[in-house]
């Protein structure tokens, strides 16, 4: 092999190793890609519309009526009641001595000792279902920015295959030429089409997976990444 061989070989094992070394820069300098005022308004948009936020509040409002329809129910143990009775009877002068109308309480003596349980009780539901809220938005916080980062991260991804499939396709198309004008052997000119063909599918799986990690965050703002400003 000459030396013109071993400087076209040379070059297209620089193209194969571009794609590592790019990938070990891509994981040093990332961080620089992160938009956290942008990563802000996902959470937000995330707590504003994730379905299972919004079922949380709908519960806390449930629970809200419950305690004031318990404080307002203290009254239910309590039952008034009156009997009638039509027929009068009259003493020896013919004047009315029993009306035959009779009111009367029935008080639930255990219903009124287990109010007050009543009331702790719902409150105590209100306070289960806000620290279940809490729990389950820092949950939500962390994956949304693990979604983020992680579309960050592919996004690079496929901005470093581009590089790299312009520079295989650059070196192929002079190793065409210079196959053409009997510069080089096949045998090389082959090597470079199959190391672009390599680079170009890597490409295509990259944005397959960008395009996966986009999805993933849009399944949690129910709102695709180009709407939110």
């Amino acid at each position: 092999m000459n030396s013109s061989f071993r400087r076209i070989y040379c070059l297209m094992l620089i193209v194969s190793l571009s794609v590592f070394t790019k990938k070990v820069e891509a994981q040093q300098s990332m961080i620089q890609d992160v938009n956290y005022l942008y990563l802000e308004k996902l959470l937000a948009t995330a707590r504003e519309n994730y379905p299972a936020v919004k079922q949380y509040q709908i519960q806390k409002d449930i629970d809200k009526l419950n305690i004031n329809g318990q404080r307002l129910n203290w009254f239910s143990p309590l039952n008034a009641f009156y009997l009638s009775n039509p027929n009068t009877v009259f003493n020896s002068n013919n004047s009315p001595f029993v009306t035959g109308l009779q009111f009367g309480v029935n008080i639930n003596v255990a219903d009124i000792l287990q109010k007050p349980n009543k009331i702790k009780i719902a409150k105590e539901n209100l306070l289960l279902t806000e620290a279940n809220e809490s729990q389950y938005a820092q949950t939500l916080e962390v994956e949304v920015k693990k979604r983020y980062y992680t579309y960050i991260q592919q996004l690079n991804t496929v901005k470093l295959f581009s590089k790299s499939v312009q520079d295989a396709e650059g070196l192929l198309n002079d190793l065409r030429v210079r196959y053409q004008r009997g510069e080089v052997e096949f045998r090389v000119y082959s090597e470079a089409l199959v190391n672009f063909s390599s680079i170009s599918k890597q490409k295509l799986e990259a944005e397959a997976t960008y395009l996966t990690a986009k999805a993933t965050i849009e399944e949690l703002t129910i709102t695709k990444l180009e709407d939110i400003k």
